[in-house]
């Protein structure tokens, strides 16, 4: 009865570790699309069910002080380093989407849906319209 005991409860605790390791929260490096090179970390984060992303680090040498002086309203001329670059997304099974993300290098926003490949690769697609309309990125977890 004890080994029995002692093996549900370790089941338990797998699963609780597995659950929390399939989490889109964290931090994120991204890339750029052209050069491959480490871009900013995203930090990804729920607030009241949904999910939103803020750039926390600037990876991209002399860029670190970089605005986004192309965004419109309140996110112009605004420092892109703390920027909610992904707002609103909701979860639907596999995948949150239902809300936007902001390219800072041409200040649009796209609708966006994000989910996680494995543990440690984000999919996140922006897109105009439908989904077919857009890119894609990979983002590893930092």
């Amino acid at each position: 009865m004890k080994k029995l005991a002692a093996y549900c409860i370790f089941l338990l605790f797998i699963g609780i570790q597995t659950g929390q390791a399939q989490s889109v929260t964290g931090k994120w490096k991204t890339f750029d699309d052209e050069t491959g090179a480490a871009k900013s970390i995203v930090e990804i984060y729920e607030k009241n069910g949904k999910i939103y992303g803020k750039v926390v680090e600037i990876l991209e040498k002399g860029k670190e002080d970089k605005t986004c002086d192309k965004c419109k309203g309140s996110k112009k001329d605004k420092p892109v380093k703390g920027l909610v670059i992904i707002e609103g997304l909701s979860k639907d099974g596999d995948t949150w989407d239902g809300g936007t993300i902001l390219d800072p290098k041409n200040g649009k926003e796209y609708k966006c849906h994000i989910n996680l490949e494995n543990n440690d690769k984000l999919k996140v697609r922006g897109y105009i319209g439908l989904s077919l309309l857009g890119r894609t990125q990979y983002w590893t977890r930092v």
